[in-house]
C-alpha cells in the first residue's frame, strides 16, 4: 500500500478494519456513527465505488494481505469487522458451505489449537468444495495474527455478519472467544450471536443475517439488539394493499415498535431529497406511489412461481440480481408484459444506502446486492462499540452522503491501487479488441 505523505491523513484515526468490505455497507454505518474505517476489497468495481465515496480502501486479497502485508494495517485499528462471501452458504448459492459446515467447525478448532496452518490449508483445498467456503475462517486468522504479532494489540471488538446458515459457525467462534484457549493466549471476549431480520431495524427489505458481536471484558454483558420495527409476515396470504396500509407506520404507544418500512415509503422519502437521483414519478398512479414487484426467483421449488410484493410492503431480499426483478404499476401492465426495473440508486435505497451514494464501476447491481444494509450495520456497530442504539439524528443523517471531492477519490485510489502489481492478479488488465490487418 503506497501512502505518499500528502495522502497519509486519510488514514488518521482509523479504528475499524472491514474485511471483504464490498462497496462499504459497514463503512457507511461507521461513518454516520462517527468512526473511521478502512476496508480490504479484491473487486475493482467495488473499490471504485469506495474511492468515489471517500472510503479508505486497500485493493487486495484478504488472505494475501494477512500473510504478507499485515504490517501495512494502521496500528490505530482496534475493531475487526466483516462479512465473508456468502455464496457457498447462501440458499441462493451452491450450498457447498452448508454441506461442509461440520468440517469447517473442525477447522476452526484446529486453527485455535495451533495446528500448522499450511496443513490446514492443504486439507481445506482437498475438500474440493467452493473455495470461498474457507474465507469464513479469515476473521479468526486475522485475530490470531494480531495476538501473535509483536507491537500489535488484540482487537477490542469484533463484528461479523453472514447468511443465517453460518450462525452455527459464529456460535463456535463465540464459545472459543469466551474461552481464551490455545493460540488466543488467554485473550478472552464477551461474545454473543443472533439471527436478525433487517425489516425489524427499519430496512425496507426482508433479509435475515447471522451476526456475531464480541468485545473485550470490562464493559458489561453484550445485550441483544433492540428491534425498532415489527417483523413482516412472510405468510400473509392474500392481504391486500389497503389492508397492509392499515397497519400504523408510527406507533402511538411510547416505546412500542413501528410498523416495518415499505418500499414506497423509502423511495418516496429518497425522491424528495434535494438533488436525489431517485425519481419515482414513473411509479405513481392516482397521485401516489403504487406498484408491485415480481421476483426473479421462483418459490416453493417452482421456478415459474415468482413471488410478488406490493409497494406498501418491504422489498424481497436485495441480491445481485435485483435488476432482474420486474416492476409493474398495474395488472394490465403485467398482462401486457410491460415492466419496469429498479434503478441502481433505488436498489441502494432499499438496502438503506444514502440516496446519493456514488455507485461506480461495473456490476453495480452485484455491488448493491453483496452489501450489508448500512442501517442494520449502524445498529450492530453501535451495540458493539457503544453499548446502545443509534440516535434518531444519526439515522436521519444516514440518508444523505456528503459530497466527496474528485481529488480525495484520486488520492484514495493511489493508496489502494497505486501499485497495481500488489492488487489481485489481472484485476487491472485491460482487454482490447485485436487490430484489423491492413487490406
Amino acid at each position: 500500500m503506497t501512502i505518499p505523505g500528502t495522502q497519509a491523513h486519510h488514514l488518521d484515526g482509523v479504528r475499524i478494519l472491514d474485511l471483504f468490505a464490498g462497496p462499504g455497507g459497514l463503512d457507511v454505518a461507521a461513518h454516520f456513527l462517527g468512526y473511521r474505517s478502512i476496508g480490504i476489497e479484491w473487486d475493482r468495481n467495488a473499490c471504485e465505488t469506495r474511492y468515489a465515496a471517500g472510503l479508505p480502501t486497500i485493493h487486495a486479497d484478504v488472505s494475501v494481505m494477512r500473510e504478507t502485508r499485515f504490517d501495512e494495517i494502521p496500528k490505530s485499528v482496534d475493531v475487526l469487522a466483516g462479512g465473508p462471501p456468502c455464496q457457498s452458504f447462501s440458499v441462493a448459492g451452491t450450498g457447498a458451505g452448508r454441506v461442509a459446515l461440520d468440517t469447517v467447525k473442525e477447522f476452526i478448532h484446529r486453527l485455535v489449537e495451533g495446528e500448522d496452518e499450511a496443513e490446514i490449508d492443504k486439507d481445506l483445498h482437498a475438500l474440493g468444495e467452493d473455495p470461498r467456503t474457507a474465507l469464513v475462517l479469515e476473521p479468526l486468522r486475522w485475530l490470531l495474527k494480531a495476538i501473535e504479532t509483536e507491537g500489535r494489540d488484540p482487537y477490542k471488538a469484533i463484528v461479523l455478519e453472514q447468511v443465517p446458515a453460518v450462525l452455527p459457525l459464529w456460535e463456535v467462534y463465540a464459545k472459543l472467544l469466551r474461552s481464551g484457549e490455545g493460540r488466543l493466549k488467554g485473550v478472552k471476549y464477551e461474545a454473543e450471536c443472533w439471527e436478525l431480520k433487517t425489516e425489524q431495524f427499519g430496512v425496507p427489505q426482508t433479509r435475515t443475517r447471522a451476526v456475531l458481536v464480541a468485545r473485550r471484558p470490562g464493559h458489561g454483558a453484550i445485550e441483544p439488539l433492540e428491534a425498532t420495527h415489527m417483523p413482516f409476515d412472510l405468510h400473509r396470504g392474500k392481504r391486500t394493499a389497503a389492508q397492509a396500509e392499515m397497519l400504523p407506520t408510527d406507533s402511538v404507544i411510547p416505546g412500542a415498535r413501528k410498523r416495518w418500512r415499505s418500499m414506497a415509503e423509502a423511495l418516496d422519502a429518497a425522491s424528495k431529497s434535494e438533488g436525489s437521483p431517485v425519481d419515482v414519478s414513473r411509479l405513481r398512479t392516482g397521485g401516489r406511489t403504487n406498484f408491485f414487484v415480481v421476483s426473479n426467483y421462483g418459490s416453493g421449488g417452482d421456478p415459474k412461481n415468482r413471488g410478488r410484493r406490493l409497494s406498501s410492503e418491504p422489498a424481497f431480499t436485495v441480491t445481485g440480481k435485483i435488476s432482474r426483478n420486474k416492476v409493474y404499476r398495474s395488472i394490465a401492465e403485467y398482462e401486457a408484459e410491460k415492466s419496469d426495473r429498479f434503478t441502481i440508486p433505488e436498489s441502494g435505497v432499499l438496502q438503506t444506502f444514502p440516496h446519493n451514494f456514488p455507485w461506480s464501476g461495473n456490476d453495480q447491481a452485484q455491488q448493491v446486492g453483496n452489501a450489508v444494509p448500512p442501517r442494520l450495520g449502524m445498529h450492530v456497530l453501535s451495540r458493539a462499540l457503544r453499548g446502545n442504539t443509534p440516535s434518531e439524528d444519526e439515522l436521519v443523517a444516514s440518508t444523505t452522503w456528503p459530497t466527496v471531492p474528485r481529488s480525495t477519490s484520486d488520492e484514495l485510489r493511489v493508496i489502494g491501487c497505486g501499485d497495481q502489481s500488489r492488487c489481485p492478479p489481472d484485476s487491472h488488465k485491460v482487454t482490447r479488441a485485436p487490430r484489423k490487418s491492413a487490406p
